[in-house]
């Protein structure tokens, strides 16, 4: 067992500290090199993060220290490409009489992407403007489609609702989806925050936030052009994101928080002009589960870490190698929303499937 001094925090014995100060995202090049970008530039590293290499120019709005607001991907072809919230046009206002967004709330969408490992850049490319928010997945599919998934902030009432984008060309260009609506009414209702992975059979699966209690799940059988079922899952989780991640064994990751602590039950929180009905936001535990068989079934549930009276929120997994999985809680707090103590952990694969004490 392992605990942070004077905090409370609790980290699963299987788990060891990594040596790094970044929450990425990360990608890794050709011949192993870590590369990350921050707000500023381009970095890459030879030693697992513990010392970067010199700098390149890479300003487009991205905001490292909003969790989940940008994603990299490192095609078949070598093409870097970056999916991010232009934060420097951000406005956002709710009407709480009206129950509807205020007008002028922005928060675009874009895309970058460079053929030389990120040394230069071409044009940005905006995808989709309003105000839209944290996403938690840009992947490449085997066939070699690039595809995430976003949640984007409507009014009638006042919800969010989500969407995918495709690109066949490197991101050099992009196709939106359908939209997937779930109703509810308030600024955090609806769908929210998804994340999503290919399966095994070449369909992708996007578990989205939800304030019911559970993730619903939706499953595009065309590469996420289109999404045509849209279900419950049966995987509990709080009114909080989570992290789809397929990893090379095949086995899906889902890292999490669920909707009760382990052995008791949490509060909901009413909705006023967060949600229509009231909600759990537990965020004290960050679990974690495997499947072999495309979330048909999952392994028990494993906290990871816990913070009693903080937070451990917005994962982000990355494999660094095969079977090696470093991850992030974007929002990591000791005392609610304040305090903060990064969490950065490296945890084998293989070790979730086996069982050790708690």
């Amino acid at each position: 067992m392992d605990t942070a001094a004077g905090c409370g925090r609790w980290i699963h014995p299987t788990c060891a500290p990594l040596a790094i100060e970044s929450n990425g995202p990360f990608v890794a090049l050709a011949d192993g090199t870590l590369l990350t970008i921050d707000a500023d530039a381009v970095r890459t590293s030879a030693d697992d993060g513990r010392t970067w290499a010199d700098a390149w120019p890479a300003r487009f709005g991205q905001h490292p220290r909003e969790p989940a607001s940008y994603h990299l991907v490192r095609t078949q072809n070598g093409t870097l490409v970056m999916v991010f919230l232009e934060i420097a046009d951000y406005a956002f206002s709710w009407n709480d009489e009206a129950g509807e967004p205020g007008p002028g709330c922005r928060l675009e969408l874009w895309s970058v992407r460079s053929l030389d490992g990120g040394r230069t850049w071409g044009p940005r490319q905006r995808l989709l403007d309003g105000y839209n928010a944290n996403f938690f997945s840009l992947i490449e599919t085997r066939a070699g489609r690039l595809l995430f998934a976003i949640h984007h902030l409507v009014p009638d009432p006042g919800r969010w609702v989500v969407c995918s984008f495709g690109s066949d060309d490197d991101g050099l260009t992009w196709r939106r989806s359908n939209w997937l609506d779930l109703g509810g009414h308030g600024h955090h209702d609806g769908a929210t925050e998804p994340t999503l992975a290919e399966l095994g059979d070449g369909r992708i699966l996007m578990l989205i936030r939800t304030n019911l209690d559970r993730f619903w799940e939706a499953l595009s059988e065309d590469g996420g052009r289109t999404w045509r079922t849209i279900r419950p899952s049966s995987i509990d989780a709080s009114s909080s994101p989570g992290c789809l991640r397929r990893l090379a064994s095949g086995r899906l990751l889902l890292v999490w928080n669920r909707l009760n602590p382990e052995g008791r039950v949490w509060d909901k929180t009413p909705g006023g002009q967060a949600s229509e009905f009231p909600a759990s936001w537990h965020r004290e535990e960050l679990s974690a589960m495997l499947s072999d068989d495309d979330g048909l079934t999952w392994t028990p549930p494993r906290v990871i870490a816990r913070q009693p009276g903080g937070q451990l929120s917005y994962p982000y997994v990355f494999e660094r190698r095969p079977g090696e999985l470093w991850i992030f809680a974007g929002f990591a707090f000791t005392d609610g929303w304040k305090n903060p103590l990064p969490l950065r952990l490296c945890v084998r694969e293989t070790s979730l499937l086996t069982t050790t004490p708690r």
